[in-house]
């Protein structure tokens, strides 16, 4: 514990393994908790006599809270200290999460989870605060295993609570996942320095400036559009993934929740690409990830030629390159942002993600049309065609600085 202290208090020193993978840790226990829902709905429909349309809205809440938290919380990391804020929120999240466990009805259950996606914001705390504390020469590898411990949180959430709530009840899920917030937060608040605010202006001002940053720097429109193209394309496949290989393949939801496995496999492959992007520059970086998310969709044209085994390893190998592709070029787009004001980067961080949130749900709607009348031929032109557009963006910007 000493040593991660230490190696944290040292602005500028290359950070200890044991510190980023706490970082990491941190941004994949607090951003699964959003996740954690989807794959419980049916159980919990039961538990309370609610139908599918009212049980929905536990999820659809979440991400409701989530959304709003990356727009009025995140921003207040340039104004305070990131430690406390932190701590704070990580504490606020336990609470949210227990009283999800100890909900005695939906409505409730409903509250609870709102304040849950407020408060799990504290995952785009933690982003912010590693590239603080990176030295420049290594920020990109930080703060790509700190987004590969994100990624992972979020592909993986649903594995684990769909098996915790089939094997031992879905209360059992936010209580286990309210220890886990709960011992991580007081980790990183033990290891963590002081951060010194970027900025004193009021949180009104705070606020109003996200107007600027947005409308001065090119080089985050860029990124934010880019990237938010890209998640249309990945929440278009795993919001009818499911649905399809039920339809197609006759496979349950825990068949479909395992391919989760295979994402994090492209995810744990990020920190490599922060590496890269150290050392031959992230917009390159952008470039390449974009492509990669391309060609990985556009090979699931090929299933209808192919037996069925040999589509389902199809899928599986698509599933990890287009997780690599994405997670490489967010890593690289923050590597981006993060250099343009430094006093800034909570707020430069919140708008990005804003817009990949945008992205994630709009995605989710046009898959479900594209399965609706294209069938997955259509979710694959779709996400193709999205991750076509992100790449004209990059490389429209390759004799930019951008």
């Amino acid at each position: 514990m000493s040593a991660l202290s230490h190696a944290a208090a040292q602005p500028g020193a290359p950070l200890s393994t044991p510190l980023v993978f706490t970082l990491a840790a941190g941004a994949g226990l607090s951003v699964a908790s959003i996740y954690y829902s989807q794959p419980m709905l049916d159980i919990i429909g039961k538990q309370f006599n609610a139908g599918i349309s009212s049980v929905g809205m536990v999820p659809m809440l979440t991400q409701v809270g989530y959304a709003l938290g990356i727009l009025l919380l995140a921003p207040l990391g340039d104004r305070h200290d990131r430690r406390t804020i932190i701590l704070i929120k990580g504490l606020l999240l336990v609470m949210a999460l227990l009283l999800c466990g100890f909900s005695s009805g939906l409505n409730a259950l409903l509250i609870a989870s709102f304040v849950t996606g407020l408060t799990a914001t504290v995952a785009q705390d933690i982003v912010p605060a590693s590239a603080a504390l990176a030295p420049e020469r290594s920020r990109g590898k930080t703060v790509g295993t700190v987004m590969t411990g994100l990624l992972v949180g979020i592909l993986l959430s649903r594995v684990v609570s769909g098996v915790v709530a089939e094997y031992v009840g879905w209360r059992a899920m936010y209580l286990m996942a309210a220890g886990g917030v709960l011992l991580i937060s007081l980790l990183l608040w033990r290891v963590l320095p002081r951060f010194t605010p970027g900025t004193s202006v009021s949180y009104p001002r705070l606020l109003l400036s996200l107007a600027h940053l947005w409308q001065h720097h090119q080089t985050l429109r860029r990124a934010a559009l880019a990237q938010g193209l890209l998640s249309v394309g990945f929440s278009a496949f795993w919001s009818t993934l499911a649905l399809m290989l039920s339809e197609r393949f006759h496979l349950d939801s825990a068949v479909a929740g395992a391919f989760g496995l295979a994402g994090a496999a492209g995810a744990l492959a990020a920190p490599l690409a922060g590496s890269v992007a150290d050392r031959m520059g992230p917009a390159r970086v952008t470039q390449y990830g974009a492509a990669l998310v391309m060609f990985s969709f556009a090979l699931m044209f090929l299933l209808p030629l192919l037996p069925v085994p040999v589509q389902l390893g199809v899928i599986i190998l698509s599933t990890i390159g287009f997780d690599l592709g994405v997670q490489a070029t967010l890593v690289a787009h923050q590597t981006l942002i993060y250099s343009l004001a430094p006093e800034a980067r909570s707020r430069l961080n919140a708008l990005l993600f804003t817009v990949v949130f945008i992205g994630m749900a709009t995605g989710a709607a046009l898959g479900s049309m594209a399965l609706a009348h294209g069938g997955w031929s259509g979710v694959v032109a779709l996400a193709t065609g999205a991750a076509a557009l992100a790449l004209i963006i990059r490389l429209f910007s390759q004799h930019l600085k951008n």
